[in-house]
């Protein structure tokens, strides 16, 4: 909770309405929309991960922090987005209306935008006080994480999944890039933050992945068995959709032993660094086990 506090602050400091250094205004209908997406609610899972990975290195502060809420800018223009009629076609987000309905579609588009490219921003900027080397190889991985290779690529190949089932290899693939990039990205980039060994920052990117194929399967789980109220979303929307996961594929029993079997191997990751990975721990459990 602390994590999430302390992100929530950071972001309104950040979507505050004073124009920085470059920029001549910053229109308050967008910014208002740009709000509405970004602020008072989510898990803040990946900057959770990103800041608890950090610390397993003795990095923590202002920095971590900065680069979490530039995650957190990216996740929530990603969800923007996949929410637009042409995608999704969702109305509901974290309990209210999506972006494009409480505001409008052009409006939702534009602020998603603006969030992809704040996020790159704040991380490259001087206040992000890291050395400039750091600072370049985070915009590059999270480049590489949010686009053509990962998360927007993934979110291609989800839409294309509606038209064409894919077998289990593409199931896999279309998930580690649309929900495990950004995931593998938050837990390798708090091991960059803290200056980790290349054998460390391995295990934490390892364990992200892991993480991320445990939060999809928990999410498909969810849209199986759980209802609206309960998830603050729509359920049911991707056996309405035609869209192919794995946990439609194999049942929910199949899901189950899967999410216990990448419960003890994120253990496993994570044994080397002792009782300075309980919180790491802590998230994987919850991620597994999460009702909404």
């Amino acid at each position: 909770m602390a994590h999430a506090d302390a992100v929530e602050s950071m972001l309104r400091a950040l979507l505050d309405d004073r124009p920085r250094d470059g920029e001549v205004a910053r229109p308050s209908g967008l910014l208002q929309a740009i709000r509405h997406g970004a602020l008072g609610g989510g898990k803040r899972l990946r900057p959770f991960l990103l800041l608890e990975s950090a610390a397993l290195f003795g990095a923590t502060g202002t920095a971590p922090l900065r680069v979490a809420a530039a995650l957190e800018c990216i996740h929530c223009y990603s969800l923007i987005h996949d929410d637009l009629p042409a995608m999704d076609d969702d109305d509901m987000r974290r309990g209210r209306p999506t972006v494009h309905r409480a505001f409008d579609e052009a409006t939702a588009i534009l602020a998603g935008d603006s969030l992809l490219t704040y996020a790159f921003d704040v991380i490259a900027s001087e206040e992000t006080e890291l050395p400039a080397e750091r600072r370049v190889e985070l915009v590059t991985r999270l480049a590489r994480a949010a686009g053509l290779g990962g998360m927007a690529g993934g979110q291609f190949l989800d839409l294309a999944a509606e038209r064409e089932t894919p077998g289990e290899d593409g199931i896999l693939r279309l998930q580690a890039m649309k929900t495990g990039a950004l995931i593998r990205f938050a837990c390798e980039a708090g091991a960059i933050v803290g200056q980790a060994s290349p054998a460390d920052r391995e295990r934490l990117a390892e364990f992200g992945s892991a993480i991320g194929l445990a939060f999809q399967l928990a999410d498909d789980l969810l849209d199986l068995t759980s209802d609206a109220a309960t998830l603050g979303k729509a359920a049911g929307k991707d056996a309405a959709a035609g869209k192919a996961t794995l946990a439609g594929l194999h049942g929910i029993e199949w899901t189950r032993r899967q999410l216990s079997g990448l419960m003890d191997q994120a253990n496993d990751l994570l044994r080397p660094f002792g009782e300075a990975g309980t919180m790491l721990r802590t998230a994987a459990r919850f991620v597994i086990e999460r009702d909404h």
